[in-house]
């Protein structure tokens, strides 16, 4: 194929600019399922440089980045939009928040069953199976599916405070 083309792969992501003897070579765009998207100069299928845009329009800077790095962890809508009042937490820069299936996690390109150990895409169709280093991750840092109410937990050293005063006022009497 030579010319101007369009090629979608199996995974939905579609190519869409010039090619040479059936590769990217030229001016082209990559478009992700997920509305991403990549602009570049391709040579013989390969990116020489290009520009890297997330769904929701923040473009990836390689020199500068300043997106959720150490010292500034907000969302990219938050930057744009401000912060919400105090009270309205922001959990993910989705804005409603993906609804996430009971007893899974959110891996930011699917759903996690710790179950199965199988993470699917946001059309519940099969990505990967997660190996043991990938779960560890998932469980300890991804948003999941289902609250658990932590609430008040009295402190072991009040309760002894307690049972001991209660034990010196019966014996005084």
């Amino acid at each position: 194929m030579e010319g101007k083309g369009t090629y979608t792969f199996p995974t939905k992501t579609r190519y869409e600019g010039e090619l040479l003897d059936g590769m990217f070579h030229g001016q082209g765009t990559l478009f992700f399922p997920n509305g991403s998207r990549y602009v570049a100069t391709w040579k013989e299928g390969r990116a020489i440089e290009g520009k890297y845009t997330f769904a929701d329009g923040l473009e990836y800077e390689e020199e500068d980045w300043e997106y959720c790095d150490g010292y500034d962890r907000r969302f990219y809508t938050e930057i744009c939009k401000g912060l919400k009042p105090a009270g309205r937490s922001q959990l993910t820069n989705r804005i409603p928040p993906r609804e996430i299936p009971a007893s899974c996690y959110d891996t930011g390109d699917g759903f996690y069953n710790p179950n199965t150990r199988v993470i699917v895409d946001y059309n519940l169709k099969f990505l990967r199976n997660a190996d043991d280093d990938e779960h560890d991750w998932i469980v300890k840092t991804c948003r999941k599916g289902w609250d658990e109410i932590v609430g008040y937990r009295e402190n072991p050293a009040d309760k002894y405070i307690k049972s001991n005063t209660n034990s010196s006022k019966t014996s005084s009497n």
